[in-house]
């Protein structure tokens, strides 16, 4: 039979054995393995140090690429949009790059239009029917009902109505007209707009960011290439955008053999590179007639459009 005793001598063996290991593993640690470990330890902290300091500086250097193109922009630009009127339209997600590329634009000479930031509620399905109320109602008298497509998408009869008012150069759209068009969609939540919006402009940058990941992605990339192919066929259109992601505006327009051909595309509007390209694009494309794709990313030609002799 166990008694108490046997357990009392049982845990007293448990104890002593790992006190015993405890020693041994203690003297052992403290001759050559000891010394491998601390050996491996400081190599590792000495690579993590230079680690640190490579990031440290390519971080340093790519901000200070940032500063030159920066500072070289005046020169890069001087002139190529003088007398030209661009406008800016955003894309939910394309925000954060609207000023960087309307400051290059405004570099480069251009009289800017003002900036149209549309919501995502503007390309949601289940607003279709609401979008078409919505152009119908809103429609002035100067833009006529052949300017607009007939049809049941209320994205494209809706970007149709919004280009023939801020891109109708051969319409007489009045500032009136102008205003209560963007009062109205702006009313019901589908944009925004920044200062003072005029029409009239020949040209207009697209500013994209990522996709949509959302359930209705498919649908909503969909939606900005429709409203995109509407404002092209009123004036000069470009996409300055970034990379990434399924649907992204700048891969439509570059995979698209017929897209490819009439609107020019930046892929790294993000960064300084990237707005001075944008801007150089819309004097490639209003002044030089040509369309190009640049940036770091596929079907890309060069980082900048090229001067042809």
């Amino acid at each position: 039979m166990i008694n108490f005793r046997y357990h009392v001598v049982s845990l007293t063996a448990v104890f002593l054995a790992l006190a015993i290991g405890l020693v041994v593993g203690t003297a052992a640690l403290n001759g050559p393995a000891a010394d491998a470990l601390g050996e491996q330890v400081d190599a590792l902290r000495k690579a993590n140090n230079q680690l640190r300091e490579q990031v440290g500086g390519l971080t340093d250097q790519a901000n200070r690429e940032e500063q030159f193109v920066t500072q070289a922009a005046p020169i890069m630009l001087a002139g190529k949009l003088s007398n030209r009127k661009v406008l800016v339209v955003s894309l939910p997600s394309g925000r954060e790059q609207v000023d960087g590329i309307s400051a290059m634009l405004s570099v480069a000479g251009a009289s800017l239009a003002g900036t149209v930031v549309l919501q995502d509620k503007f390309f949601e399905a289940d607003e279709n029917v609401a979008l078409l109320g919505l152009a119908s109602r809103a429609q002035p008298p100067s833009v006529p009902n052949s300017a607009l497509p007939f049809n049941s998408d209320g994205v494209e009869t809706s970007s149709a109505l919004l280009a023939a008012v801020l891109l109708g150069r051969s319409l007489p759209i009045t500032q009136v007209d102008v205003t209560e068009v963007l009062s109205a969609y702006t009313k019901a939540g589908y944009l925004t707009v920044e200062g003072t919006v005029s029409g009239g402009a020949e040209a207009v940058v697209f500013v994209s960011g990522l996709p949509p990941v959302d359930r209705q992605a498919g649908s909503k990339n969909a939606a900005y290439v429709t409203m995109l192919v509407q404002f092209d066929k009123h004036g000069v259109a470009a996409v300055g955008g970034v990379l990434g992601g399924d649907g992204n505006l700048v891969a439509e327009v570059r995979d698209d053999a017929v897209l490819a051909k009439s609107i020019s595309t930046v892929d790294n509007a993000s960064t300084a590179q990237g707005q001075v390209a944008t801007a150089l694009v819309m004097h490639e494309e209003l002044v030089l007639t040509r369309v190009g794709h640049y940036g770091v990313g596929p079907k890309s030609s060069s980082l900048l459009p090229q001067e042809k002799k």
